[in-house]
């Protein structure tokens, strides 16, 4: 089984989606004995935002490309293939201004190929990438889960789920930790229900189809 180990934190060791990628990714290999972890740290590995080098392979340009095209292609071509390789994903997504940060939004715009994780067809979009479990260690500093107005500013988790299930992925689960800058108190039991969290994903997971078909 291969998982990928993603963080986007800024912050380094103060970090708590960190913090929580870390105690995931080390519970699920203490319940799945033999998986294979790689890991991304967008940090200090941060792909260049989205430009038309970029772009240009991905609307049928394969000639004649320039230096910067084929780089950017490269680099693109990498983090897919990255990613359909996993059968488990964690992502640590710290809740930046109502949002994720801009480093694991340029890794998003990277992956989402035509082709290759979504297609476009005569009844819709249907995701390719399929057959994943995908967990997300989700920090906020505050509360935004438990009133309507707090639901309506967050686009961290909504937007993860939506761009995650447009690729096929219909298995995402969160680890939450909000509220962690509202004093060590609030925090304290953040991250203890964070850990409570981790605990059962880790082990109610079944094994992913596809290595159960390769068995």
């Amino acid at each position: 089984m291969q998982l990928l180990h993603i963080d986007s934190a800024i912050t380094g060791a103060n970090s708590v989606s960190r913090q929580l990628t870390a105690q995931t990714v080390a519970a699920w290999q203490a319940q799945h004995p033999g998986t294979q972890v790689s890991y991304l740290d967008l940090v200090a590995n941060a792909p260049a935002h989205f430009t038309s080098d970029a772009m240009a392979p991905r609307t049928g340009q394969t000639e004649d490309l320039s230096a910067a095209q084929q780089r950017e292609n490269a680099v693109s071509e990498q983090l897919v293939s990255q990613f359909l390789a996993a059968d488990v994903v964690v992502i640590g997504a710290p809740f930046y201004n109502f949002s994720i940060p801009s480093q694991l939004k340029a890794w998003i715009d990277r992956i989402a190929q035509p082709g290759r994780t979504f297609r476009y067809t005569a009844s819709g979009p249907e995701g390719l990438a399929t057959g994943k479990t995908v967990i997300i260690a989700s920090s906020r500093g505050g509360v935004y889960s438990t009133s309507e107005g707090g639901r309506a500013m967050e686009h961290q988790e909504s937007y993860l789920q939506t761009v995650l299930g447009f690729f096929g992925v219909t298995d995402v689960r969160f680890v939450r930790a909000e509220g962690v800058g509202m004093g060590e108190a609030a925090k304290a039991a953040a991250l203890a229900s964070a850990t409570q969290s981790i605990r059962e994903h880790a082990a109610s997971h079944p094994t992913p189809a596809r290595d159960m078909q390769a068995a």
